[in-house]
This record gives structure tokens, C-alpha cells and sequence, in this order.
């Protein structure tokens, strides 16, 4: 069976989709599964091996759609569900699924403060799209694959990070969803070992101000070193510290113990750290009770309060508490 998988973004997203991909490939006989997404983000499926075929979305959309028709898949499996995936599948005219994203629940959260999202995460949602072709969770969390070309040379990392080294994801879309740096400034140096920032390089700013304030003690790459980089020193990292951000979802595909740091948006969205092996090694940190929270299903590029208290509440002795707990588990 030729089966195309349909997820054009972002990072943290086709992390999410991994298990899905995993499973058709095992659970279904013979199976070939392709992946249809954004050139940004095709590095993610390329390298994974249950993925045969990577194909972009382009400018075209009746480009894309003419260079699919010619793979004659038997079924397409739709991880974005919007106009332009439902418009591919109306064309290619075969068997296809989406998935519920559940935007009226979310709206009534957002807006009115509802508790009507259903206590599921959103990989388990996407496990409905594959339920009719006899595919179920397999229960072993998500993938993500590196390659030696991804690791960095022990000469590369500094002698102070060489015995043991915190992650700390620095970065998120939205400045609504990211720890101010006075906040990780302060928690660094509360820590046991030495810390690695990471981020784009819309993070660098923000990460030059924790480096200098800490320079014996933070090693900045933010903006320096590819995705696969980053992704294998937060395999290697001792913990991670991580905003509401792709790396985050990096992190809980390679079992790492996390602490998730939440600001304007919540887990009950379905997007928290997925480790169904290991759930012990994952602390949420958020302000509950806060009467604006949540604000936006995705974030702001400032708080629309003011006070930015989902963020500036949090205490950083809480943080460093919450790492000690999960590295235990």
C-alpha cells in the first residue's frame, strides 16, 4: 500500500507526527509511505528511515498535485487537515483522513475559558486519522533521527561542558510563549552544571544577554548550528529547560528529562511533551489561575495585558526543583 502522509509544518508538529509514520510503516503490510510538507522542514522526514519519499509543497499547488498524482497512492493520511491538504486530497481523488483539530473547542478555551478540550494528546489524535487501516499507538513515543555528520567533535565543546552540560531551548514563535532572560538568568545560576543555550537566530539577542551575565557558565549557540546539532546535544544534555518550542518535542522523542516552560498558551491544547515510556520525566510549569491564560491557542508578540504575568511569575528555584524531581525519575 502507497500511502502519502500530509504535514507541511512546523518543527515541533512533524516531531509529533513521527509515531503515526512509525506505525503505518510496521503495522502495515508492505507499506510505502511518502511525506508531502514545506521545503523548510523536509530535513525532518528525509532522515527518517520508515519515510520513502519526501515531497515539497510548492508556490504551485497544481504543480504539487500534478507530481503526486503520478505516485497512484492508495491512500492519503492527512496530519494538517486545512484548505490546501483537503484541496490535495480532493485531487488526487483517493481513500483519505484527517484528523479532528477541535478549533471550536479551542476557540471556546481561549475565548471563554471553557475546559472542553478532551484530556487526549494531540499524537493519540492523529492516531484516529490511521485507525481504519487497522494501525494503533504502539506506546513507544516519538522518533527523531541524527547522523554523525550532526554531532560536534569532543575539541568543539568546551572543557567546562565536557563532563555533563543542562539544554536550555531559549526560543519560541511567539514572545508570549518564552522565558524573559532575567528569568533564565537566574535559574542558570541556581544550576549543579554548567548550561548550552539554544535557539534560531532570532534568539541571539536574547541569548548574547544570558551569556554575558554568565559567561563562565553558558555556552551560546543559538543561531550557530543546525537543527541536527542541536537536536543531539539535547540528546546528550543532562536535562532540558524548554519553552513551548520544536526542541521541546526533540527532547521528549530522545526520553530526556524535561522541564516545560508554558506562558500565554496551555497544555491542555493537547501539545505538551509526549514520553508515554518515561511521563514521570516531564514537569510542566505554568501559572494556574491566572484569569487572561489562556490568551491565544498559539502566542503574542507581546502581552496584550501588559503585566506578562504567565511568564514573569514563574521562580526559578521552582524550575531548578522540578529538574532535580525528573533527572530522579
Amino acid at each position: 500500500m502507497k500511502i502519502l502522509v500530509i504535514r507541511f509544518s512546523s518543527i515541533g508538529d512533524i516531531v509529533l507526527t513521527s509515531a503515526v509514520v512509525r506505525c503505518l510503516k510496521l503495522q502495515v503490510k508492505n507499506a510505502e509511505i511518502h511525506a508531502l510538507t514545506k521545503l523548510n522542514y523536509a530535513q525532518l522526514y528525509a532522515k527518517n528511515p520508515h519515510i520513502s519519499k519526501v515531497h515539497l509543497l510548492s508556490n504551485s499547488l497544481s504543480g504539487t498535485i500534478k507530481e503526486l498524482k503520478n505516485e497512484h497512492f492508495d491512500y492519503i493520511v492527512d496530519l494538517h487537515t486545512n484548505l490546501r491538504s483537503f484541496r490535495v486530497r480532493l485531487a488526487l481523488g483517493v481513500k483519505s483522513v484527517g484528523f479532528p483539530k477541535l478549533n471550536v473547542r479551542k476557540y471556546l478555551l481561549v475565548h471563554f475559558k471553557w475546559q472542553v478540550m478532551p484530556d487526549v494528546h494531540v499524537v493519540d489524535r492523529y492516531f484516529g486519522a490511521v485507525k481504519q487501516l487497522g494501525v494503533t499507538n504502539d506506546g513507544l513515543g516519538l522518533d527523531f533521527f541524527t547522523d554523525e555528520s550532526d554531532r560536534l567533535q569532543e575539541n568543539e565543546i568546551p572543557l567546562s561542558h565536557r563532563q555533563g552540560y543542562y539544554a536550555f531551548v531559549i526560543g519560541g514563535n511567539h514572545l508570549t510563549k518564552i522565558l524573559p532572560p532575567a528569568k533564565v538568568i537566574e535559574t542558570i545560576s541556581l544550576l549543579d552544571k554548567p548550561v548550552i543555550l539554544l535557539g534560531g537566530k532570532e534568539d541571539m539577542v536574547r541569548a548574547q544577554e544570558i551569556e554575558s551575565s554568565l559567561p563562565q557558565k553558558v555556552w551560546n549557540l543559538c543561531g550557530k548550528i543546525s537543527l541536527g546539532q542541536s537536536a543531539t546535544l539535547v540528546k546528550d544534555a543532562k536535562g532540558v529547560f524548554t519553552n513551548d518550542t520544536g526542541l521541546m518535542h526533540i527532547a521528549a522523542a530522545f526520553n530526556k528529562p524535561v522541564v516545560s516552560i508554558w506562558g500565554n498558551t496551555v497544555p491542555e491544547l493537547g501539545m505538551y511533551p509526549y514520553i508515554p515510556l518515561h511521563p514521570g520525566r516531564v514537569a510542566i510549569i505554568e501559572q494556574n489561575g491566572l484569569s487572561c491564560r489562556p490568551c491565544s491557542k498559539i502566542g503574542y508578540p507581546k502581552c496584550p495585558k501588559g503585566h506578562f504575568n504567565c511568564m514573569n511569575q514563574h521562580k526559578a528555584t521552582q524550575l531548578v526543583s522540578a529538574m532535580r524531581g525528573v533527572i530522579e525519575m
